[in-house]
């Protein structure tokens, strides 16, 4: 405003002489920090995109828990908008509510889908939602890598009708994803049922009696001890 050009020199100096380090070496939290300091409060959430038989483009909305892995998909529909964003934010309030869930971020991308009283909903329950980079996924990396399984396990699979198709097979897969199927970034636990405790009795592996229960006419299979 003075019309007064510094020098980067100066700049340096007086940073330097009131003990400012650069930029790159200030102690705030980096990205990486910030999400293992925070895995137990922080949710992650993302559309992505689908198709029925018809041609038909239909938008699912899910939220993944970042410690547990535990997914939640709140609704799918061809028309996200402004009034079914708000409304699905206000869904997913009550469940972590209901789950005791401690939540306290919740990481998003900058999609034009979000209105603004997605956020003011969240922050009324206590959640700041956290913004990740322009065109940067790697910063909801667990999100998208939940999307990847969901259309190599299920949709890639599987022939979707119509939208009542698409919202009978979700749940299924989230059932099956949070109850049964093992996870390698929690040392291949499950995210709603502890992993089993390994037989005492190794000589009794031959005689095991394991039966298989089909989901979704065959696409998933869950494994289990008979009763």
């Amino acid at each position: 405003m003075l019309g007064i050009k510094v020098a980067a020199s100066t700049v340096w100096q007086i940073l330097k002489d009131a003990g400012i380090d650069p930029a790159a070496q200030r102690t705030s939290t980096s990205w990486s920090n910030f999400l293992r300091s925070q895995a137990g409060t922080l949710p992650a959430c993302d559309f992505f995109e689908t198709s029925t038989l018809g041609g038909t483009r239909l938008y699912v909305f899910a939220v993944i828990e970042h410690a547990s892995r535990r997914i939640r998909i709140p609704g799918a529909t061809a028309h996200p908008t402004a009034s079914w964003v708000a409304q699905a934010a206000k869904n997913l309030a009550m469940d972590l509510e209901d789950a005791d869930s401690s939540a306290r971020f919740l990481i998003r991308d900058r999609d034009g889908k979000y209105p603004a009283l997605f956020d003011t909903i969240l922050a009324d329950a206590g959640i700041r939602a956290v913004l990740t980079g322009v065109r940067i996924p790697r910063m909801n990396a667990i999100m998208e890598r939940w999307i990847q399984s969901c259309r190599r396990e299920l949709l890639d699979r599987t022939l979707i009708w119509n939208q009542q198709h698409l919202l009978h097979a979700l749940p299924e897969y989230e059932q099956f994803y949070n109850s049964h199927r093992p996870h390698q970034g929690i040392a291949n636990a499950r995210p709603l049922r502890a992993l089993p405790q390994p037989a005492a009795d190794q000589t009794g592996v031959a005689q095991l009696d394991i039966r298989r229960r089909q989901r979704l006419g065959g696409i998933l299979s869950e494994y289990h001890h008979a009763a």
